[in-house]
């Protein structure tokens, strides 16, 4: 082969289609840039429309959802292709660098504008007035520092955060490990009926265990099951989330959100147990270990990375726990946390200055556990 040949090979091999060192083409970036706004203003109009003239549409829900559908789904392809021409209407050694930053850029901006945006925002208005009108300062700081209920909230998340997530990684790897030698069509049913309350709202479960947890006076028949069982054990009805000895509405409001949240444990959990190599489990029974110490000394350790990741997840979700609360007491008899307490200050008594204050001290208490587990996860990979 000579050498002009393998030049040219060589070049054929690196660049396709022929592109090496390819000027501008005009033409396809302008093609690009108009079919890009067009897509962008034909989408958004039509979503407005849905909106704001929904007669144009029969008042059909059933024909605005399957035409949201369309556009949404379709829009995103058109606009994705659109934007490819512009890209490829580029100098080759320019598109080339910039086709990871270019598709990356719309969800980027997304972000941006339903995430950064709101948070920044909210920290400016956490050094706002009660409308948002002028600047008072660190004032809002001063006043929830200063309350009592912002300081019980506070207690209560600490309570959350030191029992729910230990509890519900405790349950799932309990269950995990358990259904594991079940037979398989019992490990199936087991693990669905496990996982089944992850289905439910936090709103849904709210209303179910209210059931559960309903008062009546003892000279009457006891609709919720737990009075029930007590009644007919020969006890007398109480109305449980009242009772806040020992925290005991609180740790019963509690069990909602393990119940919630073990079947989400479990299942990753049991997929890090069956990920663990099967050589290494019989390598112990060969040795002679029992089943006990080859789940202490060979399996746990391997898992740990998962039990970790789900035991910060929990503790995240938990950190920002609302609708158990909002719904089974609205934070009375002390079982209020952060999330409703900010609630109240912003929708009942519209102190928009002091419920931004409370979520940027929420943003605050979640930011340090979002870095570690960021960085959990980077050793994590590091290491495989």
């Amino acid at each position: 082969m000579t050498a002009a040949a393998t030049r040219s090979s060589g070049s054929s091999a690196i660049t396709p289609r022929g592109r090496a060192g390819s000027p501008a083409r005009p033409a396809l970036l302008i093609l690009g840039a108009i079919g890009l706004v067009a897509t962008v203003w034909l989408v958004c109009n039509a979503f407005l429309a849905f909106a704001y003239y929904p007669q144009w549409f029969l008042h059909s829900k059933l024909l605005i959802g399957a035409l949201g559908l369309v556009f949404g789904i379709g829009g995103a392809v058109v606009f994705f292709r659109f934007l490819n021409m512009i890209i490829e209407g580029l100098p080759s050694r320019l598109s080339e660098g910039l086709i990871p930053y270019a598709f990356l850029l719309p969800a980027l901006t997304l972000l941006g504008l339903m995430l950064i945006y709101p948070t920044v925002q909210t920290i400016v208005y956490s050094f706002a007035n009660a409308d948002s009108t002028d600047w008072v300062g660190l004032a809002n700081y001063g006043a929830i520092f200063g309350s009592a209920e912002f300081w019980q909230a506070m207690l209560n998340n600490f309570l959350w955060i030191l029992i729910v997530p230990l509890i519900t990684v405790a349950f799932g790897l309990a269950v995990a490990v358990l259904a594991d030698k079940l037979s398989t069509t019992g490990e199936r049913v087991s693990k669905s009926m496990v996982f089944l309350p992850m289905s439910i709202s936090f709103v849904g479960a709210s209303t179910i265990w209210g059931l559960i947890y309903a008062f009546r006076p003892p000279d009457t028949a006891q609709t919720g099951l737990l009075n029930a069982v007590v009644v007919a054990l020969g006890g007398e009805p109480q109305a449980w989330l009242q009772i806040d000895t020992a925290r005991l509405n609180s740790l019963l409001l509690m069990v909602i959100l393990v119940w919630l949240q073990t079947g989400f444990a479990m299942v990753l959990i049991s997929s890090a147990i069956k990920g663990v190599p099967e050589d290494t489990v019989e390598a112990g029974r060969m040795d002679g270990a029992g089943e006990a110490r080859i789940f202490w000394q060979i399996i746990f350790p391997q898992v740990r990375p998962t039990l970790l990741a789900v035991f910060i997840t929990v503790l995240i979700l938990v950190l920002k726990v609302f609708d158990i609360i909002y719904v089974m007491t609205n934070g009375r008899d002390n079982t209020d946390v952060i999330a409703n307490l900010y609630f109240r200050k912003l929708f009942v008594e519209r102190q928009a200055g002091e419920s931004s204050a409370i979520v940027v001290v929420l943003l605050v208490l979640i930011i340090p556990i979002l870095v570690y587990q960021v960085r959990s996860f980077k050793a994590q990979e590091a290491n495989r």
